[in-house]
């Protein structure tokens, strides 16, 4: 049985994750908000679905083809990322098992399909930052495309009712951190 100062230190621990989880859903509401403008829920929900991997994917194909040796280079990294972030990702969601925010909240509506049943982490925003960093290492110069593709993958995800800011946080630390792992390591 842990002693009086350990049971404070958990008491606290469960106040500031208490705390943490109402301004996570504050901030759910506040973003879902904009799902109330049609044209922007349209254009998120097209961000959102181009973030679903095809596009990804479809470019991986291309860069050798486009791209020369380097193209080789940086498709073999993002397809060995996309590989290790779909294991990690798949582990995370049955792990924590959180509820997406449409699930779990009745004011907040799912405005496009989600791809599965959980929450943490978001797959869609993971995936965005990891591939960006990787194509942004080797062509630098589209950071004016991906950039804000990848933050307006990251905003959609939680404006159309499918994750909250902490799981959206939590993909792009993910994905940024294994972008650096791989980058370094291969």
């Amino acid at each position: 049985m842990p002693g009086p100062l350990a049971r404070l230190e958990i008491s606290l621990l469960r106040q500031r994750c208490a705390a943490w989880a109402q301004h996570d859903l504050l901030w759910t509401r506040r973003l879902h908000r904009a799902a109330d403008h049609r044209g922007l829920v349209l254009l998120l929900a097209i961000v959102s679905r181009l973030g679903n991997g095809a596009l990804w994917y479809g470019g991986m194909a291309l860069l050798p083809l486009v791209g020369g040796p380097q193209g080789w280079a940086c498709s073999l990294r993002m397809l060995g990322l996309g590989v290790a972030n779909l294991t990690i990702y798949l582990l995370l969601k049955r792990w924590a098992g959180r509820p997406r925010p449409y699930v779990a909240c009745t004011d907040i509506r799912a405005c496009t399909r989600a791809l599965d049943q959980f929450s943490f982490p978001s797959g869609h925003t993971l995936h965005a930052v990891a591939f960006s960093t990787v194509l942004l290492h080797y062509y630098p110069s589209l950071a004016f495309v991906l950039v804000p593709f990848t933050l307006l993958i990251a905003l959609s995800r939680v404006v159309l009712g499918l994750h909250y800011p902490s799981d959206v946080l939590a993909g792009a630390v993910i994905g940024a951190l294994m972008a650096a792992g791989v980058l370094r390591l291969f």
